[in-house]
């Protein structure tokens, strides 16, 4: 049996990363020299494999011309729906219900312009006040283009604790005047999972349909959108599947939905063999491409294509277990090296309902982020006192977690964030 001083020294983390099984893929990464990335929930990291495949499409640009819409490795034309099929697993989904689109915001624009049809009866819709708030400005801008009062017709479910939602607070404000729901699949700040299963349930037995914001789920968690029924979701995927900055969204719609008329339609919304005859009358494809509107972004798309190589041969399942044996390890060295400090850990502690990050408190924490950073440690500041630290599955490892909290204890014994003003930068 393991003595438990023994778990708190950097010759134990050294030995769980000798017999981690996904250690290999670190060298798969760029690592940027001398430092510890702690940020992979806002930006992945860029992986060699993602650097291959931006190329390979700048090379089929380079020496097929407009022919690179229909030739090559990676025709163009095909592109979204084609890496749509690749990400499905990902999602518990079916080929023909994902699609590499937009953004996070414009995606969720589509969405709720397509499936939220108010009525007399049923006319508002349900989220939550601790959601990203691009989420809470799309919903507010699709009730003004309907006509309808935001302060009215958008009802927000409260924290009790400002970091949770309580799910059974989120189901009895399913009321008959609710049409539709968007909530996230993890809340960004504490990392709590909610029950997407359960929730889409309960929504359906009360006839609304519901959608969820997989940003910070997508890569980290699996999921098994089909099965559970979701009618449709929406994400980035530039944090834990490393697509890059800016790199183009995702977006999920159930196949019972398809061969509806798409809310905001556009050229790409088109059947593939009608889309160049030219038609003033749209024919929408009938799956998610749909959903799409413009042309694909393709070498924004292109890191991602050698990104999902990895996922596919990994395994979502083998990235969770990492990722819940990372997490909860920063925990226990948390509670046994800062205990004398005022950090409060504000994620759910089981680990059936916690994401891939950990987020803390501290009354300091804009002046202890930018000590970290100091240190060659780069964690995420969120206002107005917290601390996201998101060790990556494919890319850290465990004895970086124990040097982060190392490091974090000798910041806080010596005093080293005063040195800091307590204020964010530009972009936390």
């Amino acid at each position: 049996m393991t003595d438990p001083n023994t778990t708190y020294t950097r010759e134990y983390a050294r030995e769980l990363d000798q017999k981690d099984p996904l250690a290999s893929y670190r060298s798969e990464f760029y690592l940027i020299e001398q430092m510890i990335y702690l940020d992979g929930n806002s930006l992945g990291l860029l992986s060699k494999r993602a650097e291959k495949t931006l190329l390979e499409l700048l090379h089929s640009w380079k020496t097929l011309g407009i022919e690179g819409w229909t030739e090559g490795d990676y025709p163009w034309f095909y592109l979204s729906e084609s890496l749509g099929e690749k990400m499905a697993p990902l999602l518990g989904a079916d080929r023909e219900e994902v699609l590499i689109t937009g953004s996070t915001t414009s995606n969720l624009h589509q969405l709720v312009a397509t499936f939220f049809k108010p009525d007399e009866k049923k006319n508002k819709i349900l989220a939550d006040e601790l959601a990203f708030p691009t989420d809470i400005y799309a919903l507010q801008s699709q009730l003004k283009l309907q006509g309808l009062d935001p302060q009215e017709h958008l009802f927000k479910v409260i924290s009790a604790d400002g970091h949770t939602i309580d799910e059974e607070v989120i189901i009895d404000a399913m009321t008959e005047d609710i049409a539709l729901i968007v909530l996230p699949s993890i809340l960004y700040r504490s990392g709590q999972i909610l029950d997407m299963e359960r929730l889409t349930k309960e929504a359906h037995n009360r006839d609304i349909l519901i959608g969820f914001d997989l940003c910070h789920s997508i890569g980290a968690i699996p999921h098994e959108l089909s099965k559970w029924g979701v009618d449709f979701a929406f994400w980035c995927n530039y944090k834990h599947l490393n697509g890059g900055p800016g790199a183009v969204g995702g977006l999920y719609v159930n196949q019972r939905h398809f061969g509806q008329q798409p809310g905001l339609a556009g050229w790409f919304s088109s059947k593939k063999e009608k889309q160049f005859d030219m038609a003033h009358e749209l024919t929408p494809a009938l799956h998610a491409g749909a959903f799409q509107m413009g042309t694909p972004h393709v070498l924004s798309i292109a890191p991602l294509i050698g990104s999902l190589s990895m996922f596919h041969e990994v395994g979502i399942e083998k990235i969770r277990t990492k990722s819940l044996r990372l997490t909860s390890y920063m925990l226990e060295l948390i509670e046994q090296k800062l205990k004398e400090y005022e950090f409060k850990i504000r994620n759910p502690k089981e680990e059936k309902n916690r994401g891939g990050h950990i987020f803390l408190e501290h009354p300091e924490a804009a002046r202890i982020c930018k000590a970290l950073k100091a240190n060659q440690i780069i964690p995420d500041f969120r206002s107005p006192n917290g601390i996201r630290l998101a060790p990556v599955a494919l890319y850290n490892t465990f004895e970086e977690v124990w040097l982060t909290i190392d490091k974090l204890k000798q910041i806080m014994d010596e005093e080293q964030y005063k040195k800091f003003e307590n204020k964010r930068g530009v972009v936390a």
